[in-house]
């Protein structure tokens, strides 16, 4: 009974010890969400500020892949492959010859050429040499004209005492003969100087003729070996030894690894800010997020990635239905960067563009790139020319 009593009245001391470690634990409580709350509060505070200063300024895309220059290698000429001289993955340098044709049938062309030319060469000095002769031969008819003429006025009013009748004739018919002759030799002089012998050889129309097909044949007979026309890898190679190929007919690639850069496909909201010469910062995946390389907007397609699709859409339909639409942006690789970690075509990249910088160009710009050019068959036609030379030298005589 005494028990029962002192349940029913607790210890003053319990409860006030109960009261203050309820005490304690509302205040820990209340520190605890207070805590929380600052942090939280500290947290939005840095995460708002950050996109104040930081995030609203970059658009970012995953839709983005490597891109390049792919040269295709194709036959200028007909011909059976005899050689190829590199394979997929092989590293070429320009001038490099890559596969070898038959050359057979280009050198006997050639040679065909270059009997011609030198045919149109001697045809055209003998007519210059003959021409001479021919103007010399004019001034004898000449001299042999005016020597008879003066036989003529001597004899012509002489009494018949002096001169028979039958020696006036022969006056007057040497007189006639010697026209004729010069009038011959004077046409021979014309139809030489008709046929371009006033002319250097170089400058006669037969010898130009002739010198436009050799150069035609030499260049055919260079072009059975194909070489490379920029430094790069090799890819996609199809052509095979024995293969019988023609004018166009595509061999081989060559990929220009140096030049690469990133096509990214920015939905048509981000393209908002963006402007021509903004920094870019690009991760692959082949090397993760720990490579970063530095970028520069170039340029902006001209066109959606739809509009330049083999079947473009048609929103004229009854059941159109808006989809976002992709802009293909052009963004260089920093040169340093793509030589530490090089690319490959195709690659998918991850692409941000910091907008700060708003000055450049909003959608329209200069040549983003570089143009690729080749100088390989820059010294062909110089050198079809001094063989051209050589041949006329040789066979234009004195």
């Amino acid at each position: 009974m005494h028990h029962d009593h002192a349940n029913l009245h607790p210890d003053p001391a319990t409860l006030a010890a109960n009261a203050a470690l309820l005490e304690r634990k509302r205040a820990t409580r209340r520190r605890r969400f207070a805590i929380f709350g600052a942090v939280a509060a500290v947290t939005a505070l840095a995460a708002a500020a950050w996109w104040y200063t930081t995030a609203r300024f970059r658009e970012d895309t995953d839709d983005a892949y490597v891109a390049g220059n792919v040269v295709q290698i194709a036959a200028q000429t007909a011909g059976t492959v005899i050689d190829v001289a590199a394979a997929d993955t092989q590293r070429v340098r320009a001038g490099q010859a890559l596969v070898q044709l038959d050359d057979a049938e280009a050198s006997v062309a050639f040679a065909q050429a270059r009997a011609q030319l030198a045919q149109a060469v001697r045809q055209a000095a003998n007519a210059r040499y003959s021409a001479t002769m021919y103007a010399e031969a004019v001034k004898a008819r000449q001299a042999d004209l005016d020597l008879a003429q003066r036989a003529l006025a001597a004899r012509d009013h002489a009494s018949v005492e002096v001169v028979s009748p039958e020696e006036l004739a022969r006056a007057r018919a040497a007189v006639t003969g010697a026209q004729a002759q010069l009038g011959a030799a004077q046409a021979q002089l014309d139809a030489a100087r008709a046929l371009g012998s006033r002319l250097a050889v170089e400058d006669n129309p037969g010898v130009i003729q002739a010198v436009a097909q050799f150069k035609l044949a030499w260049r055919n007979l260079k072009r059975t070996t194909i070489v490379a026309p920029i430094d790069g890898v090799v890819g996609q190679r199809t052509v095979q030894v024995g293969q019988q190929v023609g004018p166009g007919l595509t061999l081989m690639s060559i990929v220009q690894l140096h030049g690469l850069w990133v096509e990214a496909n920015f939905k048509e909201g981000q393209i908002r800010n963006m402007r021509v010469g903004q920094a870019v910062v690009i991760n692959s995946d082949i090397y993760g997020s720990k490579v970063n390389y530095r970028g520069r907007v170039e340029g902006f397609s001209a066109g959606t990635g739809s509009a330049f699709s083999m079947l473009p859409p048609q929103n004229a339909a009854g059941n159109w239905i808006k989809v976002v639409q992709r802009v293909p942006v052009v963004i260089s690789i920093d040169p340093d960067d793509l030589a530490a970690h090089p690319l490959r075509i195709g690659l998918s990249m991850r692409v941000r563009v910091d907008t700060h910088e708003r000055d450049g160009h909003l959608l329209d710009s200069d040549t983003p790139l570089a143009a690729l050019a080749t100088r390989v068959h820059d010294g062909m036609a110089s050198e079809a020319q001094a063989a051209a030379e050589k041949v006329i030298r040789d066979n234009r005589g004195g």
